[in-house]
């Protein structure tokens, strides 16, 4: 049956009837009421809204389309004319590793601008969506992703984020005029219609609802009311000015100069966010906030234990638990830790420093939290590879600099390759560029040696490693390490997944370069006397899944964690310490056995982070891959098992022996120390090229 879709929405003077492309997939009135009347109060007047369909619609369209807002005086989709399926034509596979996610571009400013414009236009209507024109089209199956405001109610909170969050999901916004008196009941009713429709469209993706503030409450609301619905909650404490005003300030540029754009900034801000409360906040509007905050808290509060939708809470805290310490807005520490506490599927993540203005201020990315807590997925199962974003330029540059930049310059890392016919090179150059390539090394003291390889890789080749990392980082042991995003959220963010067979024949599939580390947190967490000793099982099945693939696999060593830090403490030491080693077994006891005990030595799981004192001198992180091993062809690998070890130990040789090699050569290198490799760049500035080193 061909039929087409008509939806008068009574929320926009713009809502105009729609024709959409017919498809098979189809909802009858009777079977999904969206023929749906409340009574929403505006200026002591009653205004009512309707949706009336007789459609068929396509699973990937969004049945949101036809309602968005068309303001043709604002920087915003105008979507009420367009044909969704020519959206779809736009949208991408997949994005390319450093793309450009546009984080700051848009500034605080932008925000107010926007926000004075909206109110200037306002016709007075009740609450409508709208989807800002910088989001999209977004990577293909993406979901949607609603946007609840604060107590500013504009809708415009994600002004920072937009254009790289439309690449991840369809972003639609809520605004809610100065002069609207909607109840909470009201706001509640026309959310859950809005992910009503969007579940009848799409119903094997989630829908995020991301709400700032008061939003955060009609979130938990929505998904208290709706419990059968695939939601994901983020949910935001929104402020600092100086982080306001630091968001288009560029890491790279000197103090003197840092600080010079950071007072302009401030000396405009501070009066715009003055005029910003009298414009979108005159007092009336601000009582009638703050009663709304408090029938939002009521009803959210008394409904907590029905929502079972995944929540992220996002807050800066001077507590373990609760939101901000510094937010001067509202005081919640304790209404968060409860919050945090009560939900059934809680992660929780602080930012230092941060206000009220969360999501306008200098920082981390929305999307970059997002991925990093593991939270993104296009369909009800999470697939940390096929729904993989790699990092912009931005989250690489900034990780790089701001998160593990002071560990980078202090380890040097020289890098080595192997060419076809055996010689040895400074550089990459003989590390295949075309996957599927599997890179097999010896892993260094609790894991330091990654940052240097994803680094390198990217910056160098392009090229996106996926790191199979413990699988306890992904559960419930990576969630309580730490509240704050940390360096695990940022390794996840560029590509770490949990090492497990299917997500390697999904890399494989996928044509990934892959870094395995066969002695995993046994050989990371070794203890005294094992320095660059392999501790590897005895099966040698990553040789017969490359074989299956036909992947190249690439042997590597690692030296240079006796040149960083000495070991004081290892397990077996702290087990001999009173208390102490209760804490140790108790934690030993917990962590996942995903490995078989037969596995030899690598299986052994008595193990915890030793103690470590740096080096006052630190040295140098040396590499070096060797000549890459073909497996295309070699079919024989995976039936025949003696052939299969034989090539696995001939690869574990080669890993041992690339060790020795390093351990031998650096003691060549006239810039191993920290000292003298500092002296030379201070004498020969330069931003890519790198400290010389001993020659192959």
């Amino acid at each position: 049956m061909a039929s087409s879709l008509l939806m008068g929405f009574k929320v926009s003077p713009f809502s105009t009837p729609i024709s959409l492309k017919t498809h098979p997939f189809q909802i009858q009135p009777h079977s999904f009421n969206i023929q749906t009347k409340s009574t929403l109060h505006h200026n002591n007047n009653n205004h009512s809204y309707s949706l009336v369909a007789d459609t068929d619609i396509h699973q990937n369209d969004s049945l949101l389309q036809p309602i968005i807002e068309q303001d043709k005086n604002l920087n915003f989709n105008t979507t009420t004319t367009t044909n969704v399926s020519e959206e779809n034509d736009d949208e991408e596979e997949d994005l390319a590793p450093l793309w450009n996610d546009g984080y700051g571009t848009k500034t605080i400013q932008d925000f107010i601008a926007e926000a004075k414009e909206k109110n200037k236009v306002d016709n007075g209507g009740p609450p409508s969506w709208f989807s800002p024109n910088d989001c999209g089209p977004p990577l293909k199956n993406s979901p949607t992703l609603l946007f609840l405001p604060g107590i500013d109610g504009t809708g415009l909170g994600l002004t920072l984020h937009h254009k790289a969050l439309g690449k991840a999901f369809h972003v639609r916004c809520l605004h809610i005029p100065v002069q609207d008196r909607t109840p909470f009941e009201g706001l509640v009713k026309l959310v859950e219609e809005a992910v009503k429709l969007e579940h009848a469209s799409s119903p094997k993706k989630p829908i995020y609802l991301v709400g700032d503030s008061i939003g955060g409450s009609l979130a938990l609301a929505v998904a208290a009311r709706n419990p059968t619905i695939d939601l994901v909650l983020i949910l935001v404490n929104p402020g600092d000015p100086v982080k306001l005003a630091s968001v288009n300030i560029g890491n790279s540029l000197p103090p003197v100069k840092r600080f010079e754009q950071l007072s302009y900034n401030l000396a405009t801000l501070l009066p715009s966010l003055h005029e910003l409360e009298n414009i979108i906040l005159p007092k009336d509007t601000l009582l009638w906030k703050l009663k709304l905050m408090k029938s939002a808290a009521s009803y959210a509060n008394a409904h907590l234990r029905s929502v079972k939708a995944e929540v992220l809470v996002l807050a800066r805290t001077d507590k373990i638990f609760g939101f901000s310490g510094k937010d001067n807005m509202f005081p919640s520490v304790d209404e968060a830790q409860r919050l945090v506490q009560s939900l059934q599927n809680c992660k929780f993540r602080n930012f230092k420093d941060s206000g009220h203005y969360l999501l306008l201020e200098d920082g981390v990315g929305l999307l970059s939290i997002i991925r990093g807590t593991c939270m993104y997925r296009r369909s009800r199962r999470r697939d940390l590879v096929g729904d993989f974003i790699p990092p912009s330029l931005r989250e690489f540059r900034y990780a790089m600099d701001e998160v593990t930049g002071l560990f980078r310059s202090a380890t040097g890392a020289a890098m080595f390759s192997t060419l076809e016919d055996g010689k040895i090179v400074e550089g990459l150059s003989g590390v295949p560029d075309k996957g599927p390539v599997l890179f097999v090394g010896y892993h260094m003291l609790m894991g330091i040696d990654l940052i240097p390889i994803v680094d390198r890789f990217l910056s160098e080749k392009g090229i996106m490693i996926r790191g199979l990392a413990y699988p306890d980082l992904f559960a419930e042991l990576g969630e309580t390490l730490s509240p704050k995003f940390s360096i695990v959220d940022w390794g996840k963010i560029h590509g770490a997944v949990p090492v497990t067979a299917a997500n390697i024949f999904k890399l494989f599939s996928k044509q990934s370069h892959v870094l395995l580390f066969p002695g995993g947190v046994r050989e990371a967490l070794h203890f005294k006397g094992e320095e660059y000793k392999l501790i590897w099982p005895n099966q040698p099945e990553f040789v017969r899944m490359a074989a299956r693939f036909g992947a190249t696999i690439v042997p590597f060593g690692t030296v240079g964690e006796d040149d960083i830090v000495d070991m004081l403490l290892d397990y077996n030491d702290l087990m001999k310490i009173p208390i102490v080693n209760d804490y140790v077994r108790e934690k030993s006891q917990n962590t996942n056995k995903f490995r078989d005990e037969s596995s030899g030595e690598v299986a052994n799981r008595n193990l915890f982070a030793p103690v470590v004192l740096p080096k006052i001198i630190p040295g140098r992180f040396y590499y070096l891959f060797g000549k890459p091993v073909k497996t295309e062809g070699m079919d024989n690998l995976l039936k025949d098992k003696d052939a299969a070890n034989k090539l696995y130990l001939e690869i574990k040789s080669q890993v041992k022996e690339n060790i020795d090699y390093l351990l031998k050569k650096r003691e060549e290198d006239p810039y191993r120390n920290l000292i003298n490799r500092k002296i030379y760049e201070t004498f020969n500035p330069s931003e890519t090229d790198q400290t010389p080193t001993f020659k192959p």
